[in-house]
């Protein structure tokens, strides 16, 4: 049975990094935090407690979720963390020190559903700890993300701090999925003060950025023609054509206007329709994304690309399903959380850089997290940790130097403890 109560954060993040498991199948990588924060007497929320499980986006299949449970009980998952779960990865753990403040901390968990390099090139395959699972790698972080939650759990324990430590481990960022549904949940009603936190970002170890804010705005919406098949040569009058719907559509999305208010975006990521040569397609599906500087520019953009989807369906006498996959808003830092963030990484060891603010650039679903404690009195900031990533996020070959973890560990835990 794994057990990482002796484990290094370094050894929990290669651990983390060895068995990654995709948004909304982090039932091991749950279950392995969830028995250490309860080790350490922090009061854990599972399942439901940490999730609003009807507002889950881009959930999969219950195949898929019943075969990713049993991946992690094989894998030696504890066996009590899973079930309390019900299905739903993620978790809250709160740990009462005192009657000060509230502090929530943030990190995400999920990996990527892409491969990862096996050369010996690429140091987690040269040293034994690259992904075991095929076309899931942790390509963005995400596992020393876990390992810096872990650290500040421990970490705090060892300070003055007399308020309350929230920790939210949140499931299924990539795709903008998790952070909404966790938002909604009670557990954000009196947070006084929050951070996010995420390592790399094509920054020098030894950096930090106090605020990173203003991510796009981001929706991610999966589209299904329908049409009616015939023979192509024989018949072709009989069919609906499906594949000219979505190649109509394709063409009308990258034609919405921009905006004068900022930026927006728009890209067809995927398009598939499965089909023999000779056949009227039936079915072709895509999957979109928009983006905008503001959540109503994002907004906006797809309230256009709904219509434009509608649209090319009707000009073809197809149907047309569109789903959600995800989403996010945007934010901005909060300037006595990022003053906050700022003097306590001043006072870090191995921290050479200390930059305030700087903006995001993509997107990100702790936007939800940030914006809902900001509407309810509290503050909160999205920090960065330098990591020397030798390849960009989401690739192949991304990695990070693991002495990030440490400086993210002290940044945060000296940030939390400044409420004091």
């Amino acid at each position: 049975m794994a057990t990482i109560s002796d484990w290094s954060l370094v050894d929990l993040r290669r651990d983390l990094h060895r068995y990654p498991e995709v948004g909304w199948t982090e039932f091991r990588t749950t279950a392995l935090l969830a028995e250490e924060l309860d080790s350490l007497g922090y009061e854990v929320f599972l399942g439901s407690d940490a999730v609003s499980p009807e507002d889950r986006l881009g959930v999969p299949s219950e195949d898929e979720l019943s075969a990713a449970l049993r991946r992690a009980r094989e894998a030696g998952a504890p066996e009590a963390y899973l079930d309390r779960m019900e299905g739903i990865s993620g978790l809250v753990a709160e740990r009462r020190f005192g009657d000060g403040p509230v502090v929530g901390v943030r990190v995400d968990i999920d990996a990527l559903p892409r491969f990862e390099a096996d050369g010996d090139d690429h140091r987690p395959a040269r040293e034994g700890f690259a992904s075991v699972h095929p076309n899931e790698m942790h390509a963005c972080g995400h596992d020393a993300h876990a390992a810096i939650g872990v650290g500040v759990a421990r970490s705090i324990l060892e300070t003055d701090f007399d308020g309350t430590l929230r920790l939210f481990v949140q499931p299924a960022e990539e795709g903008g999925r998790g952070g909404y549904p966790m938002s909604l949940t009670d557990r954000f009603d009196d947070v006084d003060g929050f951070l996010a936190v995420h390592v790399g970002l094509d920054r020098e170890t030894g950096t930090v950025v106090a605020g990173y804010e203003r991510p796009l705005s981001n929706a991610k919406l999966d589209v299904v023609f329908s049409g009616e098949p015939a023979h192509a040569g024989g018949a072709p009058q009989e069919g609906r054509n499906a594949m000219q719907a979505l190649a109509a559509a394709v063409q009308g999305l990258y034609g919405i206007p921009r905006h004068a208010d900022g930026a927006t975006r728009i890209n067809v990521g995927m398009v598939e329709s499965p089909n023999n040569q000779n056949v009227i397609p039936e079915e072709a599906r895509m999957r979109v994304e928009v983006r905008g500087e503001t959540a109503s520019l994002n907004e906006y953009m797809l309230e256009h690309a709904e219509r434009i989807v509608g649209a090319a369906a009707e000009m073809h006498d197809c149907g047309v399903e569109t789903s959600l996959y995800g989403k996010t808003t945007s934010f901005v830092a909060d300037d006595s959380m990022v003053d906050r963030v700022a003097e306590a990484a001043g006072s870090v060891d191995g921290v050479g850089t200390v930059t305030e603010r700087a903006e995001f650039g993509g997107s990100e679903d702790a936007s939800y997290l940030i914006r809902r404690v900001q509407e309810e009195g509290g503050e909160a900031t999205y920090v960065g940790i330098g990591a020397s990533n030798v390849a960009g996020h989401h690739t192949a070959y991304f990695d990070i130097d693991e002495e990030c973890i440490r400086i993210g560990v002290d940044v945060l835990t000296e940030t939390v403890a400044s409420y004091s």
